[in-house]
């Protein structure tokens, strides 16, 4: 008989939809540094072809994905000559979700856009890594309720959730009595509105604290990011919107706090590090080694606390109203929010109307209390046309 008892574990094969992106660039900083613990087997980008190539050429992957199909023969031509597969379009990110040589798919595309090609990885059983809060505000019943039935788990990677997520390690059997997500506040803390009327795009991706994409820096700035986070945490903890607080932090040392029934509290701390969960969440429920960075608590002789702008800062009472209204009306918050944020970014918009365009969208477009697939996708494409109708 062979002795194995020397035999190094097999890499946990993993695929990242999205990896040209802010979160796909540092899970693969992650994956490179613990070579031994994982392997890229997928992965997959919009546009960035350019960037793709170059991670393709480096991890070489069995699969490489471009959703613009007009990048196709780019990418072809740049990586014919290795033993790498290459495909295109939506649906090819879709069916590579649930290739049976995947262990982890870690989800790292923007919007809404994610919410198909997870259902289908949860569908053939992959363990999720996901960094998509959109995909719990959309569709937080139909994604919970299939993971449930399939056994699979979801780890978040937003830095509020995988705080919440190792705060509760060892103490999923006692009763929570509230969350705390902290938020940082953004670029526009403590502005007024007259101030805010007047912000750029430029303005407004200048955040304090975070390195990230255009889109989620706009959604701090406006709070929306948080207001997503906190419909996400209701799906992922199974908490009321009355359960969920937010806090504003301006240090992002402290990323989240759970309370339990008898008052104590639990907090996660570090520096404001995206790599730290997205290695939790590939490795759990094991903590690796790494060279990031630690924290230093005599540079941060004061961390501070105050409650949520939620005048100045609409966009995140609407999310709690959008919670407690439930059905489709997360996902209409969500599509608006995405149409905003890019018109917006266009200049199109001032910086105000994003939250006054979602709550017209909110009013006007109907509810549906239970609505599957098919009718949140409707939902999403009537509110961004009717969004477009308003500017």
């Amino acid at each position: 008989m062979q002795d194995t008892s020397n035999s190094k574990p097999t890499p946990k094969r993993i695929a990242i939809l999205g990896s040209t992106g802010s979160i796909g660039t540092q899970a693969l900083e992650v994956i490179q540094e613990h070579s031994d613990k994982f392997a890229v087997e997928v992965l997959t980008a919009g546009n960035n072809v350019q960037l793709l190539i170059q991670q393709a050429k480096i991890f070489k992957p069995n699969v490489v994905v471009i959703e613009n199909e007009d990048h196709y023969s780019t990418l072809q031509d740049a990586l014919g000559n290795l033993d790498i597969q290459i495909y295109a379009g939506k649906e090819a990110i879709n069916q590579i979700a649930e290739m049976g040589s995947i262990d982890m798919v870690l989800v790292a595309i923007v919007g809404f856009a994610a919410l198909s090609p997870t259902l289908r990885a949860i569908e053939s059983g992959k363990q999720i890594a996901i960094a998509n809060k959109e995909t719990f505000v959309v569709a937080g019943e139909l994604v919970t309720k299939k993971a449930r039935e399939m056994g699979v788990n979801l780890y978040p990677i937003d830095s509020e959730h995988s705080a919440i997520f190792q705060c509760l390690v060892g103490e999923f059997h006692n009763p929570i009595e509230k969350i705390i997500l902290t938020a940082s506040g953004g670029p526009f803390r403590g502005k007024t509105k007259d101030f805010l009327s007047k912000v750029t795009p430029k303005d407004a991706l200048k955040h304090p604290n975070w390195e990230m994409g255009a889109k989620i820096t706009i959604d701090s700035a406006s709070m929306m990011n948080k207001g997503l986070e906190v419909i996400e945490a209701h799906w992922l903890f199974g908490l009321d919107a009355k359960q969920i607080e937010v806090l504003v932090h301006p240090q992002s040392i402290v990323h989240s706090m759970v309370q339990f029934t008898d008052g104590s509290i639990k907090a996660q701390m570090g520096l404001p590090d995206m790599k730290l969960p997205i290695q939790y969440a590939l490795a759990y429920p094991n903590r690796l080694e790494n060279s990031f960075p630690r924290l230093d608590f005599s540079k941060y002789p004061s961390l501070t606390f105050e409650q949520a702008d939620v005048q100045n800062f609409r966009n995140l009472a609407l999310a709690y109203e959008a919670l407690e209204k439930g059905g489709n009306m997360p996902c209409i918050l969500n599509a608006a929010n995405e149409v905003a944020v890019d018109a917006f970014l266009k200049e199109k918009i001032g910086f105000l109307k994003i939250s006054e365009l979602i709550e017209r969208c909110m009013f006007h477009l109907p509810q549906i209390n239970h609505p599957n697939f098919d009718e949140l996708l409707q939902s999403d494409i009537e509110t961004r046309n009717y969004f477009k109708s308003l500017i």
